[in-house]
């Protein structure tokens, strides 16, 4: 009974492996391409808001277009296959706002397939011009996955001087979608912009208050979203938990950042490929450099001095991200260099604010202060150590070249001895206030909780 069984089972499973095979397969999905990138302009003109979009055909999935051959698009054909998708893909997921008001739905004005090879989108007019002008020729033969879709969708306004700003919904062409995007205001010169995925709501020509907000907003999240940054900052408040020596070395760790936020915005840093990776890896050995100290016993009088030293690598490392932000700012460059700066200390401030009594509490009822220094900085050291040595394997991998002597490099040698000269003023300003402020301190001595 039992091989009988056995035999049937094995028939069963036979038959229906066999079914499985001769069965139709369905017809694959367009699968969501890895990297798209689209380009679009952004024109107010009198009555109407135009936006020129190009984005690859391939993105716009769940169609049957006409094809011939081993994949060839049909142009003729296509037409009405290309309106619907420049609205169901493209216009519905675009949110224009004029004065803070949302505008109504765009309209896809015109629509057109263009070649990659097309270089109509380097200008507004070129990119207008070709959307509203011809086909492409019918007997083009072009793989529809290679194949770019242009639109022209159009937005009535009130008046092409209002302030303008958009909710780009795009990143569901990509996996990873990058947006070039570039305004052109009425009477001044083009705006252009750069991001990936979806960035909320651009403001394409911010008022102060707005570039301030979003600025404080994003340097605030950036010191929570660093965890390198984050961990510098507990090293500074391991060993050091009263109010005045915590006031001269977070002092000291702003000052000096915001030097260097500063210089490297308005193009003091240097800017070869292989300064980033050298700033991180700096910031690894800043932390790992701190840890350490404390474990051997930090001493007051002159952790505020290495704080600021130390402060002014960190703030290049704020200015890689600043740099890409500034597109958002509009005309208000100096205010949104103070607002993100002022987003950082605010950040800075919420930690330390948290480490003190949560430190205070582990060394009153877990551990004993100096063995809680002691491990707790062990722990860091252990992953800037590991940071380290990953960041300069990669720092390796750069060529470095001595700079050419000429009126450009010697023009960047006078900034930089500017720049010494404002740190070697900061310093002594510095050293004077604390100094007093310290002076009846005692090195390497810490009390079980903030008592100032």
């Amino acid at each position: 009974m039992n091989t009988l069984f056995k035999l049937r089972l094995r028939i069963a499973l036979t038959v229906c492996a066999a079914l499985v095979l001769l069965l139709p397969a369905p017809p694959a999905a367009h699968e969501v391409p890895a990297n798209v990138t689209v380009l679009a302009f952004v024109r107010p003109e009198v009555r109407t808001l135009r936006l020129l979009v190009r984005a690859p055909l391939e993105s716009m999935r769940d169609i049957e277009w006409p094809l011939r051959g081993p994949g060839y698009l049909v142009v003729d054909q296509a037409e009405p296959k290309l309106s619907a998708a420049a609205k169901t893909w493209i216009a519905d997921y675009i949110e224009f706002y004029e004065n803070g008001r949302r505008l109504p739905d765009g309209v896809v004005t015109a629509v057109r397939a263009s070649l990659p090879s097309d270089r109509s989108f380097a200008t507004y007019n070129e990119a207008l011009a070709s959307i509203r002008g011809a086909p492409l020729a019918t007997d083009v033969e072009i793989p529809w996955q290679q194949a770019m879709i242009d639109v022209l969708i159009e937005y009535p306004i009130t008046s092409d001087q209002s302030k303008f700003s958009l909710k780009p919904g795009l990143d569901h062409l990509g996996v990873r979608t990058i947006t070039v995007l570039r305004f052109l205001p009425p009477g001044t010169g083009e705006r252009a912009f750069q991001y990936v995925g979806n960035p909320g709501i651009v403001r394409l020509d911010p008022r102060w208050h707005q570039a301030a907000f979003q600025f404080v907003k994003l340097g605030f999240f950036h010191i929570l979203d660093g965890i390198d940054h984050l961990l510098f900052v507990l090293c500074l408040v391991i060993p050091f938990r009263r109010f005045r020596p915590l006031v001269a070395i977070v002092t000291s760790f702003t000052v000096a950042h915001s030097i260097t936020l500063i210089a490297s915005a308005t193009g003091l840093a240097p800017s070869a490929l292989w300064f980033p990776p050298l700033i991180e890896m700096l910031i690894a050995l800043s932390i790992l450099f701190m840890a350490l100290e404390n474990i051997v016993g930090a001493r007051l009088q002159r952790r505020w001095l290495i704080a600021f030293a130390f402060g002014l690598v960190h703030g290049f490392g704020f200015s890689f991200v600043l740099r890409d932000s500034m597109q958002f700012a509009g005309a208000h460059v100096a205010t949104s260099l103070v607002s993100f700066n002022i987003g950082v200390e605010l950040g800075q401030l919420l930690v330390v604010a948290i480490a003190i009594p949560v430190l205070a509490l582990l060394y009153r009822h877990v551990m004993a202060e100096r063995v809680g220094t002691i491990i707790l900085s062990a722990l860091i050291a252990h992953m800037a150590w590991h940071w380290l040595t990953e960041r300069w394997g990669q720092l390796r991998e750069y060529d470095f070249a001595w700079p050419v002597l000429d009126a450009a490099f010697l023009a960047g040698v006078m900034r930089g001895l500017m720049l010494l000269l404002l740190l070697a003023g900061t310093v002594w300003l510095l050293y004077s206030v604390f100094g007093r402020m310290l002076a009846g301190g005692t090195a390497g001595k810490t009390e079980p909780r903030a008592t100032e």
